[in-house]
């Protein structure tokens, strides 16, 4: 696609990452072709970089190793997640979580105060959301005066290499309906999180490309807060995306690496 008026003055681009830099996986997942020279790219150009995710089925430090391990050249301090903001929270707040996350993101939490709950913090807890555990949740948060879901995201589905898989947002969507509560979002397409994410980035939101492949929590929320957005052709990306009601990418790409082929032509002019 030829480039446009979206490719100027860019100092700092906020990428996704499963969908947009590689398909997750239960074994590791693959590197999306192109998309670890496009990092490299972007970073010998002189851009700022920084990988803003919803990821919460592992760590940052987990997260970092299983990424240089296929081949990308990042670290944890250029990776924006929703748990270590969920913990900024609730330390804030005074508020103590059950938990229910996946098991390899429970460390996150280690230095946060979990006796006698007082709020329900959810993630993508992939196989430990299971009846016994979602119920437990509802029996917590039903039984609370005030009661407090934070939900790491409010993702519908992504994909793996296997295919789509249900995302922390149908849970979210549960708990609210039987509890009767509105969850606080940690996460895209939260404003906050992506007000952070530019922070650690340095670059305001004018200067700034979101690229991801989820029209709504990439896409909308990068839009929301005066940032230019694109939706890449891959990850969960369906074309049916074309036609949302709402909102409407700055461009569309069919991957990262052409993204960056026109930004970096648009750098050269």
């Amino acid at each position: 696609m030829a480039g446009g008026g979206w490719a100027r003055a860019v100092r700092g681009l906020l990428l996704d990452v499963s969908g947009v830099l590689y398909d997750s996986g239960a074994d590791g997942g693959v590197p999306i072709a192109g998309s670890a020279e496009a990092v490299r790219r972007i970073k010998a150009s002189g851009l700022k970089l920084q990988l803003c995710t919803n990821e919460t089925q592992a760590t940052r430090a987990d997260f970092v190793r299983k990424l240089r391990n296929l081949g990308f050249d990042v670290s944890v301090a250029e990776v924006t997640a929703p748990a270590p903001a969920a913990c900024h929270l609730l330390r804030e707040r005074g508020l103590r979580p059950h938990l229910l996350v996946h098991h390899d993101l429970v460390p996150e939490f280690a230095e946060i105060d979990k006796t006698n709950p007082n709020c329900v913090v959810l993630g993508d807890a992939a196989e430990n959301f299971t009846y016994a555990n979602l119920n437990e949740a509802f029996r917590l948060l039903i039984g609370m005066e005030k009661p407090v879901l934070i939900s790491l995201g409010q993702g519908r589905y992504y994909k793996e290499t296997d295919g789509l898989k249900l995302d922390v947002g149908a849970y979210m969507k549960a708990l609210e309906y039987a509890c009767d509560v509105q969850a606080e979002v940690v996460g895209k397409p939260a404003k906050s999180f992506f007000e952070s994410a530019l922070a650690e980035l340095g670059v305001p939101a004018e200067q700034a490309i979101m690229i991801g492949d989820d029209i709504v929590s990439d896409v909308g929320g990068a839009q929301r807060c005066g940032m230019r957005a694109l939706q890449v052709r891959t990850g969960k990306y369906r074309p049916s995306d074309e036609n949302h009601p709402l909102v409407k990418p700055d461009a569309y790409v069919n991957n990262l690496a052409e993204a960056v082929d026109i930004i970096l032509q648009q750098q050269q002019l």
